[in-house]
């Protein structure tokens, strides 16, 4: 793992986050707050693609500075690929603050109203990072920049200026502070975007309400296409001048018309002259003046639906000019969620527990308006009703943990996230549940069909305030559609050949999974008829192990081996997807005890998980996968598909290899420095991952309900759940040397088993691990302790 060297001051941060909200007084007593140990620059370094700026819990807004975002001349990768999120730990110039970002994903776009405070000349493009002078961008230091959640401040040495955002839902609110200059201006780029360099507006247009409101809109083409958006800019000053610059076409100076003939400001130009554009390549430029000694702040409302509609968030959510009291009300609504948590453990280990909680509550975020209305993906208006509409579905990457994670920590906002996709499904000209989408948008990126193990997962916990009859439509209708990915040959030939569709061998072994889950839905509805059918399915992955070199490996519709193959390698169209056949060979959580038999039995299979992890993986077999990262010998931890392998152990009758190997990642792998993240943290999967890891388990096959135990790295991790319970996991001596588990009670009494039920979370009360420097081998041994699986023979994992 690289180590940042420059500019690191975790101090300095844990300081101001304590001054500017981490404590809470209560009489002559300070508790701390677990906001105070959040730190939003973790992940921004590395290949963590985390953005440090303002957002609330699952907030439409996140408003952040973008450090660069598009092709400027230079092979864009890796160079866009490490700002995905539009800022990077290692740059040293901004190029402005936008409202819309994702948070950890491997891909692009958003980055929606770009807004620069500046003095002096005013230049029109960003410039180069390498020259900033010859743009708007401004050079930076880490020294000078802080955040927290709901909280972001940078000094712009280049202008001289201080800048501060803060968020609610829908809103986005900065506070500049020109601390040399009377007069500035304040620039908004709707051309700035984030997205490699295939970005393009389509079209936008702005117009001056009154000398303080401005109302824009753009519509872009980039991962999503035609995707929308409105918004409503109101200045706490009346701007001097505005000049709105069509770069297609013309420049439109307001020259006077916001005075009356006397020389004074009138409080609307409704009557006058009303400053408007329209085009591809909108710029507007809003002069100021006698801002020194008072800031100028900025509200940003905005809307997938119209721009009347971004009015009203703004209007709704900051009906005043209180800038602090906007920064107190998120970090109350983060401090609301992160205390659900009480922890022990250093402060390191605190720090990088509850940033993983921070990242892990930021989407799927809120995606319609206070009036309920939304964009649906058919394109049309629609109205929220019985529940609030969400968007951001990475669900090849969050079906994993975070989704599992949300059941019992966000679990009122689950039914609701289920319902967004099922009106995904019924909006969709396709009727297809979500596979990878984002505001109004499916991008079909990545396989599988793993909103039905989300909703499958949510329904076995009790989580079904949605609409269950819908939900088995979808569900069927997904996994049985035509058009999809191969589904007809993989129904015709137990497995999607290789010679129909690239990544066919990742592709049927996900499929096999999420069949999996569909017959547990359906088993748990008394449909054993269905159920018995999907299960079936969930044993195709055999068709893709040859037993021959007892790998994964791609097949052709005559049944014969791709003769190409290669275990390590990783390349684009083959036959796997972001991974190679070590890793994706691990892939049948529904099955692991099928798994064990066809690779020779426990200790065979003990030898090839050992293998994974001790081969080395030269570059040149994965070079063109970014994804893959944060590598232990095959063990990529920067990406999904590795995630549940160290744990698979337990299903071999070995716990004590998964409790090494979990401190080997975590001490290896993670860190509370901006390169902290292994990998792309994935809208909160790797976050999700290290939270369940961090309290001692893992849910291996969600949808199951079990989860296989690691061994715990904090001493004390306890989670309130919405049953007014409290679940916590205490680890007794543990340390360095101290990474082993020699015994467990559930409540005081003694576990044999190497994994604990959601029942077993639910009920609350203690989960005791006693930590040791030597293993106990006899832990989980038989049949009936290990995780159970669909061919465990006493200890399956089909609901009875």
């Amino acid at each position: 793992m690289k180590t940042i060297s420059h500019g690191w001051h975790s101090a300095k941060r844990m300081t101001y986050s304590l001054v500017t909200g981490g404590v809470m007084m209560l009489g002559a007593t300070q508790v701390a707050a677990n906001t105070q140990y959040v730190d939003p620059f973790i992940g921004t370094g590395g290949d963590g693609h985390t953005f440090p700026g303002a957002v609330v819990p699952f907030g439409m807004v996140q408003l952040s500075p973008d450090t660069d975002s598009v092709f400027r001349g230079i092979d864009p990768q890796p160079e866009i690929y490490k700002r995905c999120a539009g800022y990077h730990y290692d740059d040293t110039t901004i190029v402005g603050f936008s409202h819309t970002h994702f948070s950890g994903t491997g891909h692009s776009d958003l980055g929606d109203l770009l807004m620069m405070p500046i003095t002096g000349e005013v230049k029109l493009e960003p410039g180069k990072a390498d020259n900033p002078d010859e743009g708007y961008r401004s050079r930076f230091s880490h020294d000078n920049e802080t955040a927290k959640p709901g909280y972001y401040q940078v000094w712009l040495q280049d202008y001289k200026v201080n800048a501060e955002l803060t968020a609610t839902t829908r809103v986005g609110m900065h506070k500049y502070t020109f601390k040399e200059h009377d007069k500035g201006s304040v620039l908004m780029d709707l051309t700035h975007s984030i997205y490699n360099f295939k970005n393009k507006v389509i079209w936008s247009d702005v117009r001056v309400i009154d000398d303080r409101t401005i109302l824009a809109y753009r519509a872009t083409n980039g991962w999503a296409n035609n995707r929308q958006m409105y918004f409503a800019i109101e200045f706490s000053k009346p701007f001097s001048d505005i000049e709105l610059i069509n770069l297609d076409n013309t420049r439109y100076r307001c020259n006077g018309c916001l005075t009356e003939g006397n020389g004074k400001k009138p409080s609307t130009i409704v009557n006058y002259k009303i400053p408007e554009a329209a085009g591809k390549a909108i710029k507007v430029v809003a002069d100021f003046e006698g801002l020194k000694g008072e800031p100028l702040m900025v509200k940003v409302g905005i809307s997938a639906v119209s721009k009347s509609n971004a009015l009203e968030n703004l209007k709704t959510e900051i009906p005043h000019w209180n800038f602090d009291k906007v920064v107190k009300q998120a970090d109350e609504t983060w401090h609301k969620s992160l205390d659900k948590f009480e922890v022990e453990g250093s402060l390191s280990e605190k720090r990088q527990f509850f940033t993983s909680v921070y990242h892990a509550l930021q989407a799927p975020s809120v995606y319609q308006d206070v009036n309920g209305q939304y964009r649906g993906v058919d394109g049309e208006i629609h109205q929220a009703k019985d529940h609030t509409h969400y968007t951001l579905f990475s669900l090849w990457d969050t079906y994993r943990a975070l989704h599992p994670l949300l059941t019992y920590i966000e679990p009122d906002k689950v039914s609701d996230m289920i319902s967004s996709m099922l009106d995904h499904y019924q909006q969709s000209h396709d009727k297809m549940l979500p596979i990878w989408s984002f505001q109004a948008h499916e991008t079909w990126t990545m396989i599988g069909y793993h909103a039905v193990s989300v909703i499958a997962d949510a329904y076995l916990k009790g989580i079904r305030d949605f609409d269950v009859e819908l939900a088995k439509k979808a569900m069927i209708d997904t996994a049985n559609h035509p058009h999809y990915d191969a589904i007809p040959e993989y129904k015709q030939y137990g497995y999607v050949p290789l010679d129909v569709l690239p990544e066919s061998t990742s592709i049927t072994l996900e499929y096999a999974y999420d069949d999996y889950t569909i017959g547990q839905f359906f088993t748990a509805l008394g449909d054993k008829k269905t159920a018995a059918e999907y299960y079936e399915r969930a044993t195709y992955y055999k068709n893709v192990f040859d037993p021959e070199v007892r790998f994964m490996r791609g097949r052709m519709k005559d049944g014969s081996w791709n003769p190409d193959f290669d275990p390590q390698e990783a390349k684009y169209m083959g036959a796997f997807t972001e991974g190679n056949s070590y890793q994706y060979s691990f892939y049948v959580p529904q099955d692991v005890h099928g798994l064990i038999k066809l690779k020779g039995g426990d200790k065979k299979f003990v030898e090839r998980l050992d293998e994974l992890f001790e081969t080395e993986l030269s570059y040149e077999k994965i070079k063109e996968h970014e994804d893959i990262a944060g590598l232990i010998g095959q063990y990529a931890h920067g990406n999904e598909p590795s995630h549940h392998i160290a744990y698979l152990y337990n299903y071999a009758g070995e716990p004590w290899r998964t409790q090494a190997r979990i401190r080997q990642i975590m001490d290896t792998l993670s860190s509370d420095k901006p390169d902290g993240l292994a990998g792309n943290d994935d809208v909160g999967q790797m976050s999700a991952w290290y939270i369940f890891s961090a309290m001692g388990f893992y849910p291996v096959s969600p949808g199951d309900l079990t989860y296989a135990l690691g061994a715990p790295q904090l001493p004390k991790i306890s989670l309130a759940l919405a049953n007014n319970k409290r679940f916590t996991v205490v680890a007794k001596g543990l340390s360095k040397k101290n990474k082993f588990v020699k015994e467990v009670r559930l409540n005081g009494k003694k576990l044999e088993r190497s994994y604990i039920t959601h029942d077993d979370i639910m009920g609350g009360g203690k989960l005791e691990f006693t930590m040791s420097a030597k293993p106990n081998k006899s832990f989980g041994q038989s049949l009936s302790a290990r995780p159970p699986s669909m061919s465990n023979p006493v200890n399956n994992n089909f609901l009875k």
